[in-house]
Formats: C-alpha cells, sequence, structure tokens
C-alpha cells in the first residue's frame, strides 16, 4: 500500500457537522465502517482514506444544503460516484464528509433536434445510452467502466472512442455546479457555442471536485451511425503497430477507434474472454458512417497495416462479433489480474504526441523487462494514450518499491516527450508530484490562486491536483 499525505482534522467541525446532517437526513446519513471503506476505496495502490460519514444527496438543492453548513464549519466535503477513478480521487485525507450521488440518477431532458441532453451527476454512461437508444442517438465517451457522468467530468475522462469524438471537455456544453459557499451557479446554456465571458465549463470539467460539485451536466450527443465496422490486424512488433497508428491519423482516415494490445494483453485476453486471436502485438479499429464510408475506411486501413507488416487482417459490420471483440478489450483489466493471481494490478496513464508514440512504447518495453515486471501494455493509441498494468506482490516491499520507481520514471519520460502524466485518469493524489515537472511552478501558481479564490477554506475535495 502507497502511503498518502494525511492533512489536518478539524475535529470540533466535523462532530458539528455530522450532528446536523444526521437530523437534516436520517437513513441517508451514515457513518458505518463497511460504507465509509467503500467510500474512500480507491482501485490502485494509494491508501484507502475514509470519510467520517457519508450522505446520499438527491437533488441539487440537498447538495447546497449540505455544502453549506461544511462551509460554516470548514469541514471537507468529497463528491463520490461510482467509485471507479484510479488516482485517490475519493480519499478523504482530512476527513469530512463524502456526498454520495448516486440517488441523483435522472435524465432531465434529451433535445434531439439539437443533440444534447441534461443529466443528473449520478446517472451512468450505460445508462443514458440505454435511455437513448429508440430515438437513434448516442453518448460516445465509453471509458470502459459504467461510470457517473458526474465522476466523468470531475476527472475529463475518455475513452476508445477519444480519438474520434474527443474526450469530455469535448462533449460537455454546459454544467451546474455548488459552489464551495453553497450557491449554485450554471456555467452556459445549451447554444453549441458562446463567447460569453470566462469558459467556466472547462474550468470546471477536469477540476476532480477541488471547485465545486456537479448537480446538472449538458451533454452533447451523436447520431447513431448507420454503419459500424470493426477491424483487427497483428503486427510483428509493437513499434510496426504504432507506425501504422501514426500513419491511418496522418492520413486522416476518420477512425472511431483504435486501440494496441501487445502480444502478452492478448495472451491474457484469449484466456479470460475465450478468444483465439494470434498472440502478437493487435490492432482493434472501429469505423463509424455510411455503408459504403466503412467499407473503405476499412480497406484503407488494410492498405496501410500490409505496409507496416500487417497480418491476419479481417474486418466484420456483425454486431456480435464486434461486441465480443469490444468486450474482451473492456476486460482486458480482469483478464490481466490473471496473469499473476493474488496479485494488484497498477494501471498508468501517459499521453505523447502521436509522432513520438512508438518510439515512448519502445522505451517503456524495455524498462518492463529490465525491471522484470509483468506487464502488458494497451492503450487508446490513436490520440498517443496508453497504459502498462503493472502485477505487484504488494506484500514484498522491494517490488512495491521498484514498480513505484517505474512509474515515477514514466511520467517524466512522457513528460520530456512534451506528453503528459495523465491522459485521462487525472492528478488526484497520485500524480501530484508531476504536475508542476509538466506544467511548470508559474503555472501550477496559477491553478492555486484559481482554487483559493473560488475554495478559499479549502474545503472542496482537499488535497487533490494541487496543494492550497
Amino acid at each position: 500500500m502507497v502511503i498518502n499525505h494525511r492533512m489536518p482534522r478539524n475535529e470540533e467541525g466535523i462532530a458539528t457537522v455530522a450532528g446536523v446532517l444526521k437530523q437534516q437526513f436520517g437513513d441517508r446519513f451514515q457513518t458505518g465502517d463497511a460504507i465509509r471503506e467503500q467510500h474512500g476505496h480507491t482501485t490502485t495502490w494509494l491508501e484507502n482514506q475514509w470519510p467520517d460519514a457519508v450522505v446520499f444527496a438527491q437533488n441539487k438543492n440537498e447538495i447546497a444544503a449540505i455544502v453549506k453548513v461544511c462551509a460554516t464549519h470548514k469541514v471537507p466535503v468529497i463528491p463520490f460516484g461510482t467509485g471507479t477513478s484510479l488516482e485517490g480521487h475519493v480519499n478523504a485525507p482530512a476527513g469530512g464528509i463524502c456526498v454520495d450521488v448516486m440517488q441523483m440518477d435522472k435524465i432531465l431532458a434529451v433535445y434531439p433536434d439539437d443533440l444534447s441532453c441534461v443529466v443528473q451527476p449520478g446517472v451512468t454512461r450505460e445508462q443514458l445510452n440505454t435511455h437513448l437508444r429508440d430515438q437513434g442517438l448516442f453518448f460516445p465517451i465509453d471509458p470502459g467502466a459504467n461510470a457517473s457522468l458526474g465522476g466523468m467530468a470531475a476527472t475529463s475522462a475518455s475513452g476508445t472512442n477519444a480519438v474520434r469524438y474527443g474526450t469530455m471537455k469535448d462533449n460537455v456544453m454546459a454544467v451546474e455546479v455548488v459552489m464551495a459557499d453553497g450557491r449554485i451557479i450554471r456555467t452556459a446554456q445549451r447554444a453549441k457555442k458562446s463567447s460569453a465571458g470566462y469558459d467556466l465549463t472547462r474550468l470546471m470539467v477536469g477540476s476532480e471536485g477541488t471547485l465545486g460539485l456537479f448537480s446538472e451536466i449538458t451533454l452533447k450527443l451523436q447520431g447513431i451511425p448507420e454503419a459500424i465496422s470493426s477491424a483487427r490486424c497483428t503486427f510483428p512488433s509493437v513499434d510496426a503497430a504504432c507506425q501504422a497508428v501514426m500513419q491511418v491519423i496522418q492520413y486522416g482516415i476518420p477512425v472511431a477507434r483504435i486501440e494496441l494490445l501487445d502480444a502478452l494483453q492478448v495472451k491474457a485476453c484469449n484466456a479470460y474472454s475465450k478468444l483465439d486471436l494470434p498472440e502478437e502485438p493487435l490492432l482493434l479499429l472501429e469505423f463509424h458512417g455510411s455503408d459504403a464510408g466503412v467499407i473503405e475506411q476499412a480497406e484503407m486501413f488494410g492498405s496501410i497495416a500490409a505496409d507496416h507488416g500487417g497480418g491476419g487482417y479481417a474486418s466484420t459490420t456483425s454486431t456480435e462479433e464486434r461486441n465480443k471483440l469490444w468486450q474482451a478489450r473492456h476486460d482486458a483489466y480482469w483478464a490481466t489480474l490473471q496473469l499473476r493471481p493474488g496479485a494488484m494490478g497498477i494501471s498508468t496513464d501517459v499521453c505523447v504526441p502521436i509522432s513520438r508514440l512508438a518510439e515512448c512504447v519502445s522505451h517503456v518495453q524495455k524498462r518492463l523487462k529490465t525491471d522484470g515486471f509483468i506487464s502488458p501494455i494497451v492503450g487508446h493509441v490513436g490520440d498517443g494514450n496508453f497504459h502498462c498494468l503493472l502485477l505487484v506482490d504488494m506484500e514484498n516491499k522491494d517490488e512495491v518499491a521498484r514498480a513505484a520507481a517505474f512509474v515515477s520514471w514514466l511520467n517524466d519520460l512522457a513528460i520530456s516527450m512534451d506528453g503528459t502524466c495523465t491522459g485521462e485518469h487525472g492528478i488526484g493524489q497520485g500524480k501530484m508530484p508531476y504536475l508542476e515537472r509538466e506544467l511548470g511552478a508559474a503555472t501550477v501558481d496559477a491553478m492555486i490562486a484559481i482554487k483559493r479564490a473560488l475554495d478559499p477554506d479549502g474545503i472542496m475535495n482537499p488535497g487533490k491536483v494541487v496543494r492550497g
């Protein structure tokens, strides 16, 4: 277990707030150990830091009431969705009150003519897409987990479709936010564009709950494509696969997804998902468009793949075959854990310019071999984002230390290539040491100034992104 920084606790304030909220929320105010542990849960190796209590909010006015009483007594407020974040975002290093929004799960409005909708923060992406299906619409951001849309907006999540549809920052039109003093603000209207003042929507998306808590989110939607085609192709090396990706992007082929699995990841997926893919580096692709368009795109990719030694090329428009293949990709985490039962999976998340991708992955493969880690590589490589999943024996202190050294080296490597230490997981607690290395002290100071201006008492999800 990696020990996190702990912060001073406001014992008197916490006790006072707990008394007020217990009276106000009754059974929706919980202090049991099991539920507190669950709401401090982190799906990585960071220490679990429990909140003092969990409140299940059902509407924006309740969130505002919780924040107001916490603001009065200077008690931390930590938002919680489904708990799938990976960098300690929901931990409570100073204790405080966790606001669980999963009962705020209403789809408030859908505007099919405008390709937009308004949801509460507890709505999950799968829930939204099930609701939209009959209207011929879908929300494209797919991080793999069935995350809450509030949590996805908080971390600016992305996933397999980002190469075509962008990240949450590109797909959130407006947010309603409960600020640190309990006031509720709205950052924009539903117009497709605006030049009205500061872009507070983009400021809030990706702020990880450190500036305010989402109570409503307005999202862009897409029409379900007329045709969808998936393709797969194996390559003699990860470098060859990355070179093919780079050429696909440079040629402007409008791929919706382009995912890399190295040979070890393919082996794990074969075993876990009962597949028979060749155990070599693999690219999985998906094309969206017209019937003729997806066929043309698949053929263009096949030609590029052949130039880079690609083999076993196959494409399909069968919904069943496509879903089976992409479900295997989404199950990659669980498949990897089977390679070393009992080990913890440590998920990394770096992103580099597409021109540096092959070089970066090559360096990573060499380092993993030298360090002796079992660690498949997977990636949303169409935008230069990839992940290593290190399998680590957390009882072995030397192994944990070597894993920490590798993660630090990887973050620094990506930054040295004009990349980032996090393409989609967010900073949270785990990536805080690398933010200044990536952006510089003056930039981080500007972030701290914004944090202090909007949250002067530092109660909003403290200990995340920036100190102060």
